[in-house]
């Protein structure tokens, strides 16, 4: 079993994934004419204005709170910590350019799940994701139940577990708490909030989640105030190193590869952009305008926030440090600690813990939201089958404090490195409609109106989309 995963993992995440990631972000870049870029304004103009809603809806910015609180994780502090270990600062200027190309992914996958969505159980909240474009837009049910199964097993149980285990061991390193109080507290509050659903989620995540960013923010923003003679000399370096235009510093071995190849793999991980995970809550929202692409706009601005603003900042308050050595043996949160740790005293360590405790428990609602779709996709969505996934996501996340089994990790990268393969083959099959979708909507914004979908502009989709969802009166 073992040998079957690990050959699925290295075929999936050492070919598939990096370079199909990477590729398909390209591909919706220069199809979509750079609008990550050149559109970049689009993307507060939608949030600034989100605060409607319908009764089945939850809003725009509830659903990028949530999609970044799944975003943002341990990988955040610890993972970058790692690219800078292993690929030098380099790698941060990959991680930059993988993210920009993302943001187009998101946009797209996005886009394609508010168009697809359906009503919910008893009208509670709209569902949809990649599943039902899958089934909808592809025709093909059964890979979008698939999918579904991926999802539930990787995102809603292992990688809760995978947060738990990290909110424990920064708890356990920073404040001495015990690991089985750490998970039933976890456990006791995760809770509280997914036996509210979808909405409870997203209202939790709304508060959480700009508070715990802005704070880690003014943290950085201090760090970078204290080094401003620095600060040039850093970016220097990061550019530098990724082009190979200064020698690669001691211990790192590969050199411009190792950057590149660093710098990718964590771009890709933090943002999640074609994982097809974000558009599960994405498909949620009731999108102002009332069209596709102002919530794929939405979602793309999360892979900005996660990765251009959150993961940079951690790169930056280790980079300016003395605790940072290239190749070194101290890597992960403990560099992270350690960087803290001279900038703000021993305030670092204690900081440090928190964050991961606010960053992982934040990743565990959301990665659950996204669950609760597959759920409904599968047939099992109604209140006894929440009720079982609810429970059993507790156990996960106990269990998961206590101890971490690789085997049941690794199986959770494959089930991942599945579901993603297999996202990224619908999205690309569907980029046609991505595309008319954003003709329309810039056509209409350049004609000075409201971008409003109008499903009979759209006679192709036919009965594949909920016309009573996109019904406005003009």
């Amino acid at each position: 079993m073992n040998t079957i995963i690990d050959f699925l993992n290295t075929i999936f995440w050492g070919y598939v994934l990096i370079y199909g990631l990477l590729a398909v972000g390209v591909y919706f870049t220069i199809r979509l004419r750079f609008q990550q870029i050149l559109h970049f304004g689009e993307m507060f103009r939608v949030i600034l204005s989100s605060g409607e809603t319908d009764k089945e809806g939850i809003t725009p910015l509830q659903a990028l709170a949530t999609s970044l609180a799944s975003r943002v994780g341990t990988g955040n502090i610890a993972g970058v910590a790692v690219a800078l270990t292993l690929g030098g600062p380099g790698a941060i200027f990959w991680m930059w350019m993988v993210a920009l190309v993302g943001m187009a992914t998101a946009y797209s996958e996005s886009t394609l799940a508010q168009l697809y969505k359906v009503h919910g159980p008893e009208h509670q909240v709209y569902r949809g994701g990649p599943a039902f474009y899958i089934a909808k837009g592809l025709g093909m049910p059964w890979l979008g139940g698939v999918f579904s199964v991926c999802l539930i097993l990787s995102f809603g149980l292992v990688f809760n577990a995978v947060q738990a285990n990290s909110i424990a061991e920064a708890m356990q390193g920073g404040f001495g708490v015990p690991k089985i109080v750490t998970g039933l507290v976890v456990a006791a509050l995760t809770a509280v909030v997914i036996f509210g659903g979808i909405r409870k989620i997203a209202t939790v995540a709304e508060y959480i989640v700009p508070v715990m960013a802005g704070i880690y923010l003014l943290v950085a923003i201090w760090v970078l105030l204290t080094h401003l003679p620095q600060i040039p000399g850093m970016f220097a370096h990061i550019i530098g190193s990724a082009f190979g235009l200064q020698e690669a510093a001691g211990g790192i071995t590969g050199g411009v590869a190792a950057a590149m190849l660093n710098g990718v793999k964590r771009g890709l991980f933090s943002n999640e952009a074609g994982m097809g995970s974000a558009p599960n809550i994405a498909a949620a929202a009731t999108p102002v305008p009332h069209h596709p692409s102002s919530q794929g706009f939405v979602q793309a601005l999360g892979v900005f926030i996660d990765t251009l603003v959150i993961c940079t900042c951690t790169a930056m308050m280790i980079l300016l440090s003395s605790a940072y050595v290239p190749g070194g043996d101290v890597t992960g949160t403990a560099l992270t600690q350690a960087a803290l740790g001279e900038h703000i005293g021993s305030a670092g360590t204690y900081f440090v813990a928190i964050a991961i405790f606010f960053f992982a428990f934040t990743s565990i609602i959301g990665n659950y939201s996204y669950s609760e779709m597959a759920m409904v996709y599968l047939g099992v969505g109604r209140h006894e089958g929440l009720m079982v996934l609810r429970v059993v996501v507790l156990l996960m996340v106990i269990w998961g404090s206590l101890q971490a089994v690789a085997t049941v990790f690794n199986t959770a990268d494959a089930s991942m490195g599945l579901m993603a393969t297999i996202n990224l083959i619908a999205i690309v099959a569907l980029s046609g409609t991505v595309v008319k979708l954003t003709k329309d909507y810039f056509e209409q914004r350049k004609a000075g109106k409201e971008p409003v979908f109008h499903a009979a502009d759209y006679p192709e989709l036919g009965d594949q989309i909920e016309h009573s969802i996109w019904y406005r009166e003009s």
